[in-house]
């Protein structure tokens, strides 16, 4: 037997490529391609890894396929330097490039968790919190387009059980402190009365909510405003999820909770009116979902503006 030996650079020209042949079923393909892709890439000064799927349109209705190692080669050129929105334009122009005359339409999706760490509310405690992030672009004949993808999480306390609970309140004070049974009321025994177990015999209810953005961005600019988002959303929601904390942290969330008392409803106008006025996006579509704890079923709302549908 004759050990065969491995092709070379110089045996190249001579290997078999049955992508260039014609197909015998014919056809043209909207998207050809690669999913679940592991990249590291950097956005702003954050490392994660990401999955990737890409892909073009295979628009030659007789070519038997596209060729994937070139979308690869792109791909591992895309890890080499940050991420902004001027790079994955230049991929998805790298794509179509390597398949002139196959193909009129690239595609790149990129999903991954960027961690940041975030301060508590008032100690000098910090913790690492997790953004799921989905990028989606496209090139075709239409021009560039991108979507951003986020997910935020938060806490919210239902306003009509927060009525509620101030009612049943209301009414163990009268049979506490009702003028028969107690004429000469003082500011302590009030005091006292309120910091006791017996006095505050309700409370609202809240839940770790969830806030799903989707963002056109503008087509003309270069960076990607994710974090200035996340910012924004956390600031108009008032509630953000908490890693490392002391009691006086949880002490200024229970005051935060109290103070931005929030249906899904009001969840979702906050953040339509928060991100309407956000630099660079041209339309998004907010999913709000809280996940009850009264209820064995979740509250949802959703919020749209200019909204074109998912690329």
């Amino acid at each position: 037997m004759t050990d065969l030996a491995f092709p070379n650079a110089s045996t190249l020209d001579t290997l078999s490529d049955v992508t260039r042949g014609p197909s015998r079923l014919t056809g043209a393909l909207s998207r050809v391609g690669m999913a679940g892709i592991e990249l590291p890439v950097v956005l702003d000064d954050t490392a994660f890894d990401v999955r990737a799927n890409a892909g073009v349109s295979l628009d030659d209705e007789h070519a038997r396929g596209i060729h994937m190692s070139r979308l690869y080669l792109g791909l591992d050129a895309l890890t080499r330097r940050p991420l902004t929105l001027a790079r994955l334009r230049e991929t998805l122009e790298g794509f179509l490039e390597s398949h002139e005359g196959l193909s009129d339409t690239a595609y790149l999706d990129l999903t991954g968790t960027p961690l940041l760490r975030r301060p508590a509310l008032i100690s000098d405690h910090s913790g690492w919190k997790g953004y799921p992030l989905t990028l989606k672009t496209r090139r075709s004949p239409k021009g560039f387009e991108a979507q951003l993808e986020l997910e935020i999480g938060y806490s919210s306390t239902c306003p009509c059980s927060a009525a509620l609970a101030r009612q049943l309140i209301q009414r163990r004070f009268d049979e506490e402190f009702g003028c028969e049974s107690e004429p000469n009321l003082t500011f302590e025994a009030v005091r006292a009365w309120l910091g006791d177990e017996d006095g505050i015999v309700a409370t609202p209810h809240s839940q770790r909510s969830r806030a799903h953005l989707r963002l056109r961005l503008d087509p003309e600019q270069t960076q990607l405003p994710w974090r200035e988002v996340i910012e924004r959303t956390e600031a108009a929601l008032g509630t953000a999820l908490q890693t490392a904390v002391k009691r006086v942290d949880e002490q200024a969330f229970a005051l935060a909770n109290g103070q931005n008392l929030m249906f899904c409803e009001d969840a979702a106008r906050r953040l339509h009116d928060t991100l309407i006025t956000q630099p660079g996006v041209s339309g998004f579509q907010v999913d709000i979902t809280h996940m009850e704890s009264l209820h064995a079923h979740d509250a949802v709302a959703t919020a749209q503006w200019h909204w074109p549908g998912s690329l």
